[in-house]
């Protein structure tokens, strides 16, 4: 892979300027509450309550942060992966650099990972699954049933579909316009560019090549290498930025 580790750390950034503001506006922080609402409501159309597939395509291929019986390799047709999430400014981006996120959109095929819930506690760890994807309401990538293709055989599973209406969307960027926001934004969490390599090793792993990433991830590190060295900020300005990240 040419984005390496090495190329990765030059765009961390832990002096970024993060702020939940411009994601939030008009909009409400999810709770508790609102996750298992989201879980029975979903529950409420599903075939089999007992054999619960949650279809990833991204973060959640290599940190699922939730309990699962089961997981295999599966296409989801009619939709495709694509960073077409944008207004990211607090996770892996920020005021100066806005990342832009994951998400399936409608068209072409993705190959994937699908993840059985517990049997015995699928409400429980798909409210898991929606903590772990939902910051606000409403959301700009919704939970829904889709049909996805395992082996041959079409199942229905839950994931997440950007909503083109949503004021967040940005299909309309070309790869190259993508890879230039990839390799610049960096916010709390870490790195777009960092987000970027841990899903193609991830999908490379589960022996899915995803020519558009692969070649994605060629941009972004091209573009890494043509950039001057990040200079650190000052103590002060370190200081406000961790200031700002204490208020509510």
């Amino acid at each position: 892979m040419r984005l390496t580790p090495e190329l990765v750390a030059r765009t961390l950034d832990p002096d970024a300027r993060t702020s939940t503001a411009t994601f939030m506006k008009g909009r409400r922080a999810a709770t508790e509450a609102d996750y298992h609402a989201m879980a029975q409501q979903l529950l409420k159309d599903a075939p089999d309550p007992e054999n619960v597939w949650v279809f990833t395509y991204g973060s959640l291929i290599w940190r699922p942060e939730f309990e699962f019986a089961g997981k295999r390799t599966a296409t989801a047709h009619g939709w495709h992966r694509a960073f077409c999430l944008q207004g990211d400014t607090w996770f892996r981006g920020s005021l100066d650099h806005p990342g832009l996120m994951l998400a399936l959109d409608l068209g072409g095929s993705c190959a994937g990972l699908a993840y059985q819930l517990p049997p015995d506690a699928v409400e429980k760890n798909l409210a898991a699954v929606m903590a772990r994807e939902v910051l606000a309401i409403p959301h700009p990538f919704p939970p829904r049933w889709i049909g996805i293709e395992m082996d041959g055989v079409t199942v229905p599973a839950i994931t997440f579909v950007i909503d083109r209406d949503s004021g967040n969307y940005a299909g309309h960027l070309t790869q190259e316009q993508v890879a230039d926001v990839l390799a610049a934004a960096a916010g709390s969490y870490g790195s777009m560019a960092q987000y970027l390599r841990n899903t193609v090793d991830g999908l490379e792993q589960l022996g899915i090549h995803d020519s558009q990433l692969w070649r994605l991830q060629e941009l972004v590190a091209d573009r890494i290498e043509a950039m001057p060295p990040r200079r650190p900020r000052s103590l002060w300005t370190r200081l406000q930025t961790f200031l700002r990240r204490l208020r509510p």
